[in-house]
């Protein structure tokens, strides 16, 4: 069995897989303070719950943008799976990979998975947007390569910043209103965000399409992906899996 770890800046997302399907997978959330002892109960009592044998856990694969956390995950890791083979996603890597990843030390190890992923699934001239605590704008361009990444807030970090930063505007629930035109104070943020992200997202979409002088395949991922894609006119596929799926395929290249 496979083992694979996205440790988020908001989520911690792993999952294990065998056989080409997915046995189990959680999301949990980022607590920059817990040590590998905390983060140990709460995986021995997942994995439990899950009816997950440890020991036939034989190969994991750790994805990581929060520095942190990869000492206390690598300690809690060797503990629970002491058979396993434990690798870190890093730069190192990148060469056995099937895109190419330019300036490797400047994109996150997420956005590289979701990109093979992604890669695998549709080739040359694809988008990955994630909506995760950035929103991030991946783009794979002509000889298999990572091209680009635009970066902006995400809808969730906009939303805790609004009300953060004003005494009368509260955080509030991120779903389409029932009007662009607010007519209370949680319908004028939700219109704020859910329509102003949409054109944001097709705008961004459209700019890319135009420099590259293509059409792209676009794909989204991350917890909102399913809230925001049907709004847009440019996403045509979602998937909240596709940073695991990447993990995995680059699991089974680095193995080789």
């Amino acid at each position: 069995m496979l083992l694979v770890i996205d440790i988020g800046n908001t989520n911690i997302v792993f999952g294990v897989y065998k056989d080409r399907k997915w046995l189990h997978h959680w999301r949990i959330q980022t607590d920059h303070l817990k040590t590998a002892d905390e983060y140990e109960v709460i995986f021995r009592s997942l994995l439990s719950a899950g009816k997950i044998c440890r020991s036939d856990v034989k190969n994991i694969l750790v994805s990581s943008v929060v520095p942190s956390l990869v000492r206390p995950f690598s300690e809690m890791l060797a503990r629970l799976f002491e058979a396993a083979q434990i690798n870190l996603l890093n730069p190192e890597l990148y060469h056995k990979l099937p895109v190419k990843v330019l300036n490797p030390y400047e994109i996150g190890t997420d956005l590289v998975a979701n990109s093979v992923a992604a890669h695998h699934r549709f080739g040359e001239l694809t988008m990955v947007i994630d909506f995760g605590t950035a929103l991030t704008f991946t783009t794979i361009g002509a000889n298999s390569e990572i091209a680009g990444v635009a970066i902006a807030p995400g809808l969730e970090t906009a939303v805790s910043a609004l009300a953060g930063k004003t005494a009368q505007l509260p955080e509030i629930h991120l779903t389409p209103p029932p009007s662009v035109l607010g007519t209370n104070t949680v319908h004028a943020i939700q219109s704020g965000i859910m329509y102003g992200y949409t054109g944001l997202v097709d705008q961004m979409i459209e700019r890319t399409e135009k420099e590259l002088n293509h059409k792209v395949n676009v794909i989204a991922t991350g917890g909102l992906s399913a809230v925001i894609a049907p709004l847009t006119k440019n996403i045509q596929h979602t998937d909240k899996m596709l940073t695991l799926e990447g993990l995995v395929l680059i699991a089974e290249i680095i193995s080789l």
